[in-house]
């Protein structure tokens, strides 16, 4: 558990076929993981090109979007080639969450998937 997180950013990646159903099932069970709830999420972050996809923009935060360079600048735990190919970055969960928490953000959760959807959890630096 997390006692000392107040806020968090989720990343999101998501593939054709995705339902909001799936990406917040598979967020609230990562958030689970680590002792959080949906409370301590400030935003959620993807690649611009899914900032208006509904599994993304229902889910109730603020989302923001990067660009595939932007991404691909961020080094992450988990590249995928797969992902490369279909995007132009090797990363989009956890890259969009660690841009979006700022600078000297950490992984809290590196990337899970489901179906359709992976998500990744960041908490900012020291301020």
């Amino acid at each position: 558990m997390l006692g000392s997180v107040l806020s968090v950013v989720v990343g999101i990646g998501t593939s054709s076929g995705v339902t909001a159903a799936e990406v917040a099932a598979l967020v609230d069970e990562v958030l689970a993981t680590v002792g959080l709830t949906r409370a301590a999420v400030v935003a959620v972050a993807t690649i611009a090109t899914k900032i208006d996809e509904h599994a993304i923009a229902t889910l109730g935060w603020p989302v923001r979007g990067y660009a595939p360079d932007e991404l691909g600048a961020v080094d992450v735990p988990g590249p995928s080639d797969a992902v490369m190919a279909a995007t132009g970055t090797p990363s989009v969960a956890e890259a969009a969450a660690l841009l979006a928490a700022g600078a000297g953000a950490e992984l809290v959760v590196a990337k899970r998937s489901s179906a359709h959807a992976t998500v990744a959890v960041a908490r900012g630096g020291p301020q």
